[in-house]
């Protein structure tokens, strides 16, 4: 399905009296790009990549001075860099390999890639009684190693890691998913096909995996009523490639709770329904609507490593959805307390199914007034949506760049957080921006309607003939 080449961008719809009003940070192609729920360009923090960028209270933003050639280490960031409002480097972590890249010296590189968490916060976006450090405290980060597992593949693998840092970079604690294949629940179809195609990147290397989410758990009812699998300290995170969903325990380091690769295994499951290339899988924050469901964007598109299909010639992303969702679900009973696709929205054909559609990115926040706030990444679209899947708030990103071989105006991840956090500006008086009348929104010059004369009614015709 195409795009017009033109269209509007920025701020599109605001009900003020219906929104959770704040600050929303993206990575553009700008920089770090902080704006107003009207749109307005608050604060840049020029150059400044975000996989993700993250706000945290006082103005300081989280952020990367940038990736490595990916030829050499495919979606490393050289750091993570914790800035000030005035783009200071008040902290920075580097120091997990010392990698010697082809025609360049020597240096310490964080190879932190698509999440990272601050002590204080589970997931890195507000809650209430939930305030993320900002001059302590340690960090939880993804990261990638190279590492050799023929177990799993005769090819040289990308692993995910998992580590926490404390404030001065000091290694406390790691975990790494290839140390536990036999856990994650691929068929012998599966890993025959693992064993021949780790999905090789331009690294040279199988991305096996691909976690895109990592975060930990918090205070939850769960762990409250004895389920030890839900202890606050636990990891959940996500493999994109591989349509899994899990619980890592930070003590034993094994995972307790899995959903996929397979999601036809149990009636539960079938009625979940096929959950495909997910991102920023995490457990709702005590203090917020939903607190203890699990809340996922199901990008749909490709994953997965199976038997050919269809739409797969000899198994690799063999499963394939061409809408996304966002769901809310119980992760004991996996039943869905709530929804978001096209059709939910009001699209009841099957045909416009694309009009929410991510096939990469993307992520989904729960916010204190129970709406949730959506980055369709892709198309660089943010909306914000209430329980009823009216739109309250959407914005288009109007910057493009060059990525994945095109011009793109993608968003990987957005957040909002409260006036209160930054109190270098003032609270706007903001108010609601009515959304243009398609019919008759033109572009200066354009004609609207037809001249009487040039008007045809031919009776019985419909206008989709």
């Amino acid at each position: 399905m195409g795009f017009p080449r033109i269209y509007p961008s920025g701020t599109t719809v605001y009900n003020a009296e219906r929104s959770w009003s704040g600050y929303t940070i993206l990575p553009t192609a700008k920089g770090a790009l902080l704006i107003d729920m009207r749109g307005n360009e608050v604060q840049l923090w020029a150059g400044l990549a975000g996989f993700p960028n993250k706000i945290l209270p006082g103005g300081f933003v989280l952020g990367s001075s940038g990736s490595r050639h990916p030829r050499y280490g495919y979606q490393d960031q050289l750091d993570l860099l914790q800035v000030d409002w005035d783009g200071k480097v008040v902290w920075k972590y580097d120091q997990n390999e010392t990698v010697e890249d082809p025609g360049l010296k020597s240096k310490q590189v964080a190879r932190q890639h698509h999440d990272f968490q601050r002590e204080g916060s589970t997931t890195g976006y507000y809650a209430p009684g939930f305030t993320p450090k900002t001059d302590s405290g340690n960090t939880l980060l993804l990261v990638h190693k190279n590492v050799e597992n023929k177990d799993i593949s005769d090819k040289p693998l990308l692993d995910d890691r998992f580590i926490e840092v404390d404030w001065s970079g000091k290694l406390l604690w790691e975990w790494l998913p290839n140390e536990h294949f036999d856990e994650l629940g691929f068929d012998e179809t599966a890993r025959n096909l693992l064993y021949r195609d780790p999905d090789i990147v331009t690294s040279g290397r199988g991305d096996w995996l691909h976690i895109n989410s990592l975060s930990t758990l918090g205070p939850n009812k769960w762990y409250d009523a004895g389920d030890q699998r839900f202890h606050p300290d636990n990891l959940i995170w996500d493999s994109r490639n591989a349509n899994i969903l899990a619980i890592t325990d930070k003590k034993t380091g094994k995972i307790v709770w899995r959903i996929g690769p397979d999601f036809g295994l149990t009636e539960e499951l079938r009625n979940l329904g096929w959950i495909i290339g997910q991102h920023h899988f995490h457990l709702i924050p005590r203090g917020l609507p939903g607190e203890g469901n699990l809340l996922v964007f199901d990008n749909g598109g490709w994953a997965g490593y199976g038997a050919p299909s269809g739409t797969s010639t000899y198994g690799l992303n063999d499963k394939h959805r061409d809408y996304s969702r966002v769901i809310e679900f119980n992760p004991l009973t996996l039943k869905i307390e709530w929804e978001y696709t096209a059709e939910k929205a009001g699209y009841t054909h099957s045909l416009e199914n694309y009009r929410f559609y991510s096939p990469y990115i993307s992520s989904a926040q729960r916010l204190p007034n129970g709406n949730t706030l959506i980055t369709e990444g892709s198309d660089g679209r943010l909306l914000e949506v209430t329980p009823e899947k009216q739109t309250v708030w959407e914005y288009l990103n109007p910057y493009y760049y060059h990525a994945l071989g095109g011009i793109l105006n993608m968003v990987y991840r957005a957040y909002r957080v409260p006036y209160d956090w930054i109190p270098q500006l003032k609270v706007p008086s903001e108010g609601s921006i009515q959304a243009p009348d398609v019919k008759t929104f033109r572009v200066p010059g354009s004609v609207i309607g037809a001249s009487p004369e040039n008007i045809v009614n031919v009776a019985g015709r419909s206008p989709l003939a």
